[in-house]
């Protein structure tokens, strides 16, 4: 493969994969019997690989696909989630120290990398730096930033000479989109028109009522469970007459908290007619973190509460 300019997202996934082949060599020589803390560090080390795999995932992948590659979406992540459940199996030994059990594990996970590595050498690679043009990998920089890297040192910006950044409410480029934008607002991180932002609030799973910096309601989610009654009424009402005597006193007092800015969030939980509610209020402030209103959110989670172990697996009939 020809050179890589310097910070290219593949030239950062062959760095990080020269990490991998050596952490791999240190686990296979170290003995974890006579020195676990020296195999545990390394095993830590190499388990940063899930930074590598959410990048790939959420940067590389959707990347592809929009070149109509999906393979790498399906088979690959496949491959990832395998790993990470070794990873996890081997934390479990490792916090009880059984050596036996890490001993006999450990190879599987070190040779599932080993093969997922080849792949992506001989046809994962490759087949990213054919498809993808530059505008594409010029876009990468900033979401694997928030992910992360498996490298000690953050890679250099790329393209080289690092852009203004821009937060993406304010980012007007152009972009080809496998929908339609027809009738849409750019929101922060995506696209919808007005019917989609009223289906998506309305079937929210929880109560949401937000009172601007005035102290006047100007928006309630129309749910069909609510956990309090809502009416067009309150539109437009000061948030103190839309709260019992009891409890506008503390309503108030969040407020006031709020637009100092001494406090951001508060939270009750409650019983209220046979149900568990949870109350939460969030600060809302705009990005030169002047106030700009509260969120009142609320949720029966009499259900919630009722959750034990794990359930990973769909049991419709």
């Amino acid at each position: 493969m020809e050179q890589l300019e310097q910070g290219h997202p593949l030239q950062v996934y062959y760095q990080e994969s020269a990490l991998i082949q050596d952490l791999i060599l240190e686990l296979y020589d170290v003995n974890v019997s006579e020195d676990f803390q020296k195999y545990f560090n390394i095993f830590n080390q190499l388990s940063t690989i899930e930074k590598r795999f959410k990048r790939k995932e959420n940067q590389l992948f959707p990347y592809l696909e929009k070149h109509h590659w999906n393979g790498p979406s399906q088979g690959m992540w496949s491959f990832h989630d395998v790993l990470r459940d070794q990873i996890r199996l081997l934390n479990s030994h490792n916090e009880t120290k059984d050596v036996k059990k890490i001993t006999e594990n450990l190879p599987y996970l070190l040779e599932g990398i080993k093969r997922l590595m080849l792949i992506e050498d001989q046809n994962l690679f490759p087949n990213a730096k054919r498809l993808l043009s530059k505008a594409d990998w010029d876009e990468f920089y900033e979401g694997d930033k928030e992910i992360g890297w498996m490298l000690k040192e953050k890679p250099a910006p790329f393209p080289a000479r690092e852009p203004k950044y821009i937060h993406p409410s304010e980012d007007v480029t152009e972009r080809t989109q496998s929908f339609s934008l027809e009738n849409t607002t750019h929101y922060d991180e995506g696209y919808m028109t007005p019917e989609q932002v009223n289906l998506l609030l309305k079937f929210l799973p929880i109560d949401i009522t937000y009172v601007d910096e005035n102290d006047k309601v100007i928006f309630y989610n129309r749910g069909e469970d609510r956990v309090f009654a809502r009416s067009k009424g309150i539109i437009g009402r000061e948030v103190r007459f839309c709260h019992p005597p009891k409890s506008v006193d503390m309503v108030l007092r969040i407020l006031e908290k709020f637009k100092a800015g001494n406090k951001d969030t508060a939270e009750f939980w409650f019983n209220f007619k046979g149900q568990i509610i949870h109350i939460r209020y969030f600060a809302i402030r705009d990005k030169n973190l002047i106030y700009k209103g509260v969120i009142e959110m609320s949720q029966d989670i009499t259900e919630i509460q009722k959750l034990e172990g794990q359930k990973r697996l769909l049991d419709w009939d």
